[in-house]
């Protein structure tokens, strides 16, 4: 009988104080879970604001987990990343072999939700240039950048 190749992870120690976390519910950590979302939350929350989603049905986490700060920088990675392929700039496949080769990565481990500070920041700041450089024309036959 074969294994389920996706595994069910074990409970992720907190790498900002080391404690054990804990699976709960995204209740009263998120203003609104009506999606029913879990979260893998450090022992200490909230003197230790980090925590991360699990996937759906499952005890996998969605990447590691954050501190508020670095997932304002996911969240604003993901905003810039997305508008590669959401705008038509790229495809979807495309963007996340593009993600792969600006972090030095493989693809199967290219995820905003995997990244530290750092990597985040060159996400944004890369997404962004490329970002810059697409243009729209206008009836007029004009090309204007649409995002600055």
């Amino acid at each position: 009988m074969k294994k389920n190749k996706r595994r069910q992870s074990c409970a992720p120690r907190c790498p900002y104080c080391g404690s054990h976390s804990i699976l709960k519910s995204a209740e009263g950590i998120y203003k609104n879970n009506s999606r029913d979302t879990m979260l893998y939350v450090c022992k200490n929350y909230p003197v230790c604001d980090s925590y991360v989603r699990v996937h759906p049905g499952t005890k996998i986490p969605m990447g590691t987990m954050a501190n508020g700060e670095l997932r304002r920088l996911r969240h604003e990675a993901h905003k810039y990343f997305n508008q590669l392929y959401e705008s038509g700039y790229m495809t979807k496949d495309d963007a996340y072999r593009w993600l792969a080769a600006i972090l030095y990565a493989p693809q199967n481990q290219a995820h905003i939700g995997l990244l530290g500070e750092y990597y985040c920041k060159v996400v944004i700041e890369e997404s962004k240039k490329l970002l810059s450089r697409q243009t729209v024309h206008f009836i007029t036959g004009v090309s204007m950048p649409i995002f600055t």
